[in-house]
């Protein structure tokens, strides 16, 4: 199983020239099989890159599978150049969100927002029933169980499976939010317990959380103490913050990568990054 980042940031794009080395686009992670089926995850200005790709690779099936209908998580769908191939098939998977908008992937194309309408694409579409929480279904040779996020509105998080590797591909979560908990701390153990691969939210450091508890995110240590305790053998941190510059991540991750010698490989996802889970090596 293969790993690909095509956008890392969380809240908004941040195409600076400070940003460039880990990238600006927002959340968009593919992965790739043993027999080349793919999964997209979220759809954030990342996935425009990988529709580029794509349209020059295959034509096969593309399932796309979302978090939650935050900007950051879809506002790329519009620019994914396979929806306008006629005769290419497309399958999402919404996240489990709070709000009535499960099509909002698509509602995001009307006449104010933006000149094409979603029902005027050329590609198959289908909009499957929300990942419920504790869910588990198949794409393919792949198998994908759900858990509910911790952030405002819902979201779901995905672990991936497939000939005995596994992706836990959580964002954007706050592990310890101050209000409701859909998944506690111990749940969040069990759903990710012995994953390969941790992607998981580290929006913030610890300093900056007193002033931030509630907005859904969590600490890149609080991750760190979380795949460590959930035996956990790789970290990938994304949705960095879209004000952090490429020296500050680049601090961080060296910080993150001291604290965690000798049991745990950890470092901040940046765009065009790809990861072979059979060995994985930072």
């Amino acid at each position: 199983m293969k790993v690909k980042f095509y956008g890392v940031r969380g809240s908004v794009p941040s195409p600076c020239a400070s940003k460039v080395g880990f990238g600006g686009n927002t959340s968009c992670v593919e992965i790739t099989g043993f027999d080349g089926t793919k999964i997209i995850l979220d759809s954030g200005t990342g996935i425009i890159k990988l529709g580029e790709e794509l349209i020059e690779e295959s034509t096969d099936d593309i399932n796309i599978l979302l978090t939650h209908n935050h900007w950051d998580h879809i506002q790329g769908f519009p620019f994914f150049k396979p929806i306008y191939q006629s005769g290419r098939k497309i399958n999402i998977f919404p996240g489990q969100v709070d709000s009535s908008d499960k099509d909002a992937i698509l509602t995001q194309m009307s006449g104010s927002n933006f000149p094409v309408k979603h029902d005027q694409l050329p590609a198959s579409i289908s909009l499957y029933k929300e990942a419920t929480a504790s869910k588990r279904f198949a794409i393919g040779n792949f198998e994908v169980q759900t858990q509910a996020l911790n952030h405002p509105d819902g979201g779901t998080a995905y672990l991936i499976s497939q000939a005995g590797k596994k992706v836990a591909y959580v964002t954007d979560n706050e592990l310890f939010p101050p209000g409701k908990i859909n998944t506690s701390i111990k749940e969040w153990e069990t759903f990710i317990d012995g994953a390969d691969l941790l992607i998981h939210d580290g929006q913030f450091v610890d300093t900056e959380l007193p002033e931030k508890l509630g907005w859904g995110h969590s600490t890149t240590t609080q991750v760190l103490k979380l795949a460590k305790s959930a035996n956990v053998k790789a970290v990938a941190l994304i949705s960095h913050d879209p004000f952090r510059t490429d020296a500050q991540l680049e601090q961080i991750e060296k910080e993150l990568k001291e604290d965690s010698r000798g049991f745990l490989q950890v470092c901040c996802a940046k765009e065009g990054q790809s990861i072979d889970l059979s060995a994985i090596e930072f």
